[in-house]
């Protein structure tokens, strides 16, 4: 697959693409004989890992070091597996914060709804 088409298919822009590999977060991407990218299905599978892991909030650091160890092969399955243990700490409390500041504002738009529906109520006795 070329940049445009991995583009499209993650919805990640190319430079942010390039940046990526620029840093490490993906492989280097074979590219063809003019020197465009060709983007393997195992290329694929990492945008889409760094994706959802970025979406969860983990940082380009921790990301960076999952990748390093990740390349150092079977002897750091533990380091990787302690850092996404980490990682699903931080994520929990972050929901449960975000949890918290969804029922506040639950309850601030209750209020707003139950102020709207008594002054209609009032408009309505006038008449």
């Amino acid at each position: 697959m070329t940049i445009a088409q991995v583009s499209e298919k993650y919805n990640i822009s190319a430079d942010t693409l390039r940046y990526y590999e620029k840093i490490g977060l993906i492989p280097p991407v074979n590219r063809r004989e003019s020197g465009v990218r060709d983007y393997t299905e195992q290329d694929c599978n990492w945008v889409e890992f760094i994706k959802c892991m970025r979406a969860a909030g983990l940082s380009i650091e921790t990301l960076t070091e999952y990748v390093s160890l990740f390349s150092k092969g079977d002897k750091s399955l533990q380091q990787r597996k302690n850092l996404l243990l980490k990682e699903r700490e931080l994520l929990k409390f972050r929901i449960q914060s975000q949890q918290a500041v969804l029922k506040r504002l639950n309850k601030k738009i209750e209020l707003y709804e139950k102020n709207l529906v008594n002054y209609e109520k009032k408009l309505l006795k006038k008449d």
